[in-house]
């Protein structure tokens, strides 16, 4: 079986790393690093206009119709340009969850919005800190209205909509819809101020419920398929973090020669090199799991997660040591990578939380 993606699509992936290589620059990530902006709104905007942020959305929503294999591809780019834009809250989880979980009307409503940028979404999950679990979700709904607090909200801070995991008046959890045009908002510190986090206090803020009632069983399945899209913008960070300690490893001299000619950085180039392959041909699979709608989607998307958290963690470590001394400075780029594979080890829930979940299912399926 052939997991490759298309030459459509190898065509694409081109056309976006040239893009990005041009209009997201480190010095684009470092005013957002800085706190100059919030994220980059003018490469947002060209991103929007290309189709990108609608790539998995179907044509008659507003999207380019491009499906998963588009959006895995866009992903990677993003991943390995450390872009400071919503791109994985507004195309992987709120655009996603509405069109799981969302009705028709609210389809037509919310995703041409979405898709064409000018509505940033989010994800309200977590309340505090700790795994995605039912237990862990407190904020409910009554009469229409939110009472609680969700933190850390991924771009919580410049979504305009938000899609919160709550309790109904059941006590059962559904999916709302919440404006954030008006909700009180607090922005978190944390490694990666390239990428905002909020907090925010949802108390009388009206809730809209998407129409169907898909419980624990939704939520996880968005983070299932918002998992291997991650995998992707993490293979993208580890390559370039990979491509970055090579160069240096060429451009460097001591002792009259080249430092990539010593044994000690070879082998730092090997292991990241290992670490990117296993978890590219991870993220593949689930690439190919995701745009067939396989049953395998969970298991595709926790062994993805996995290895592509390590192989991005690996990778951006020791590009820092390959730099030696400078690598740990604020001049040098490196520190972009490690921040960045920091605050995505922690998405969606930590890499102990995935690898749990991959011996549950893999458990199960052995029992089946």
């Amino acid at each position: 079986m052939n997991f490759d993606f298309s030459d459509d699509l190898k065509q694409l992936r081109d056309q976006a790393r040239r893009f990005l290589s041009e209009q997201c620059t480190p010095a684009t990530v470092r005013r957002s690093l800085d706190g100059q902006e919030a994220f980059a709104a003018d490469l947002w905007r060209e991103m929007a206009d290309m189709g990108w942020i609608g790539a998995a959305i179907p044509e008659e929503y507003g999207g380019a119709g491009l499906g998963y294999e588009g959006l895995c591809v866009l992903a990677e780019e993003v991943g390995r340009a450390v872009a400071p834009v919503p791109f994985s809250s507004s195309a992987y989880l709120a655009s996603e969850a509405i069109l799981l979980a969302g009705t028709e009307a609210q389809k037509k409503a919310w995703l041409p919005r979405l898709a064409d940028g000018s509505t940033i979404g989010c994800l309200a999950l977590a309340e505090g800190i700790g795994n995605p679990a039912p237990n862990a979700v407190r904020v409910r709904v009554a009469g229409g209205r939110f009472s609680g607090t969700k933190w850390p909200v991924a771009d919580g801070g410049i979504a305009d909509l938000a899609v919160v995991v709550a309790r109904d008046e059941a006590g059962d959890i559904a999916f709302f819809l919440a404006d954030l045009a008006n909700v009180p908002k607090r922005t978190l510190k944390t490694l990666d101020p390239s990428r905002e986090y909020a907090s925010l206090d949802l108390d009388g803020v009206p809730a809209e419920k998407l129409g169907n009632a898909l419980g624990w069983s939704g939520v996880q399945d968005l983070l299932d398929r918002a998992a291997i899209l991650l995998a992707f913008e993490q293979v993208g960070g580890a390559d370039a973090s990979l491509q970055m300690a090579r160069n240096y490893a060429q451009e460097r001299f001591a002792f009259g020669r080249p430092i990539g000619s010593f044994q000690a950085i070879k082998h730092k180039l090997a292991d990241m090199y290992v670490a990117l392959e296993l978890a590219r041909s991870n993220a593949y699979f689930g690439a190919w799991a995701l745009s067939a709608g396989s049953a395998d989607i969970p298991i595709a998307a926790a062994t993805a997660r996995i290895s592509a958290t390590e192989a991005f963690h690996l990778a951006s470590k020791e590009n820092i040591q390959t730099h030696g001394g400078i690598g740990f400075t604020w001049a040098v780029d490196c520190h972009l990578f490690y921040r960045r594979s920091k605050n995505l080890a922690l998405a969606l829930g930590s890499a102990p939380f995935w690898k749990n979940r991959l011996i549950d299912l893999l458990e199960t399926k052995n029992a089946a």
